[in-house]
This record gives C-alpha cells, sequence and structure tokens, in this order.
C-alpha cells in the first residue's frame, strides 16, 4: 500500500504563489503516474498536472505556464508549485498515485486564493 499526505496550502491573495507538497510512505521510484488532482465547491474533480511515463509532464490547460509538477525519488515526495494564482484556483487539492494496478489518494490540502 501507499499512503499520500500532502501539505503547504493556505490562503494566499490573488498573483501569489504556494508550493504544495506530498509524501508518501514508501519508495515511489517505480510509482507511475503520480498526479495532483483538485476540487472546487460543487465543481467536479479536475486533474492538474501528472508525471506520467517516460517522465512526462501533463498540465491542464487552466494552469499552463504558472504551474509545476516535480518529483523527487531520492525523498518520495512530489511537489506542485503554483504561481500566479487565481481566485478561481482555490480548491482542495489532492495528491494521487497509481501503483501495481491500484489507486492511492491523499486526504488533500485547501488551497485559498483571495481576490
Amino acid at each position: 500500500q501507499v499512503q499520500l499526505v500532502e501539505s503547504g496550502g493556505g490562503l494566499v491573495q490573488a498573483g501569489g504563489s504556494l508550493r504544495l507538497s506530498c509524501a508518501a510512505s514508501r519508495s515511489i521510484f517505480d510509482i507511475i503516474p503520480m498526479a495532483w488532482y483538485r476540487q472546487a465547491p460543487g465543481k467536479q474533480r479536475e486533474l492538474v498536472a501528472t508525471i506520467a511515463s517516460g517522465s512526462r509532464l501533463i498540465y491542464a490547460d487552466s494552469v499552463k505556464g504558472r504551474f509545476t509538477i516535480s518529483r523527487d525519488n531520492a525523498k518520495d515526495m512530489v511537489y506542485l508549485e503554483m504561481n500566479s494564482l487565481k481566485p478561481e484556483d482555490t480548491a482542495v487539492y489532492s495528491c494521487a498515485a497509481r501503483w501495481r494496478g491500484t489507486e492511492y489518494w491523499g486526504q488533500g490540502t485547501q488551497v485559498t486564493v483571495s481576490s
């Protein structure tokens, strides 16, 4: 099994930055893909960014050029660097991974962007 714990959320003004972290309970070198999702109140969960096979980085159109996903296999961590934040980025952000055919999710961290 894989346990994922997110951190780094908070309240930030529009135009600001946050860095989300996702700590895994086991080595992530063979966990592909790993991703960040978000869900705003009353909306469906949205895929924000993914590190896929071959280290391909995939982003939602709404965050391209502003968000950057990365992983540190030595620390078993996945990060989401968020810049130029907008009020519409407000959501609960969750880390997700698929390992041996099973999906794993963290509990989420709240990001609130004030205008």
